[in-house]
């Protein structure tokens, strides 16, 4: 129903309701309700007939005008993530793509160092990574479940996919109403964490993504890559800053994070704890 509809129903209903019951009064219960008595009952039908009919409209308006308000916020935050981006890429990523042109001529011209220099050169490198990852996330709707949340889980791995050699295999058994609106966001941002450690620090071929319900009516999700692991207690891993992000999350949403190898996998496992 359109907000024009509401509108006119909220105007009119009082007014049918009225003519209605003063029809109904005087043709036919006028032998039963006496003129004064009918006078009383008038107010008290339409006052019925609101609580009925025009307390629902209200509260449809209402929450139109809420879903209107988030729109925009949304919107806004959307056109502050898309100027961020473009002073991203106009400043930080040029500067990073200069910078590394400039490193390549310096490996060209010197002799220097070759271990010290090739690890210059990964980490420009690893940092123009990073910028452009944060340019197509900033590039994303700010609230990632305003599209169905699969698709926008099929759609970081499609991303992935595009940029690497990876091979994907999604098991998704958990249900979407199992999921909060807070937790859909927060666990699809620990799984592209996931996936872009993998893709930038395993050397894999293969990833699993496995999703379902607990029997103690909880969730687990899992995040596995057949890649050369890594040493967690390695504060120089490229990866470890990513890591702590990660922790931090799943502390936030009071989720168990563990991060581990088995069966000859790297495997990045999301639980939430059911009420026993």
């Amino acid at each position: 129903m359109t907000y024009r509809q509401m509108k006119w129903l909220i105007l009119t209903i009082p007014t049918v309701a009225v003519g209605v019951w003063e029809y109904v009064r005087h043709e036919f219960l006028l032998s039963y309700i006496s003129m004064e008595l009918g006078n009383w009952l008038t107010p008290v039908f339409v006052f019925l007939v609101t609580i009925l009919f025009l307390t629902r409209l209200f509260d449809m308006m209402e929450r139109d005008r809420k879903e209107l308000e988030e729109a925009k916020v949304l919107q806004a935050a959307y056109r502050e993530r898309e100027k961020i981006a473009q002073e991203l890429h106009d400043g930080i990523a040029q500067s990073l793509f200069l910078l590394n042109v400039q490193v390549e001529r310096i490996e060209q011209a010197a002799h220097i160092d070759r271990d010290l220099f090739q690890q210059l050169k990964k980490n420009v490198h690893a940092a123009h990574d990073y910028v452009r990852q944060a340019i197509a996330n900033l590039r994303r709707p700010a609230d990632p479940v305003s599209v169905p949340w699969m698709q926008a889980l099929d759609s970081l791995i499609e991303e992935i996919r595009r940029e690497s050699d990876l091979q994907f295999s999604l098991d998704w058994r958990l249900p979407e109403n199992r999921l909060e609106t807070k937790e859909k966001v927060e666990l699809l941002a620990l799984i592209r964490e996931s996936l872009l450690n993998v893709y930038k620090h395993a050397h894999a071929r293969h990833v699993r993504i496995v999703a379902e319900e607990t029997e103690n009516g909880g969730w687990r999700c899992e995040v596995a890559d057949d890649g050369r692991g890594f040493d967690a207690n390695d504060a120089a891993d490229q990866g470890r800053y990513g890591m702590k992000m990660m922790e931090d999350r799943a502390k936030r949403m009071r989720w168990r994070l563990s991060i581990g190898r088995r069966g000859g996998e790297t495997v990045v496992t999301v639980r939430k704890e059911g009420s026993v």
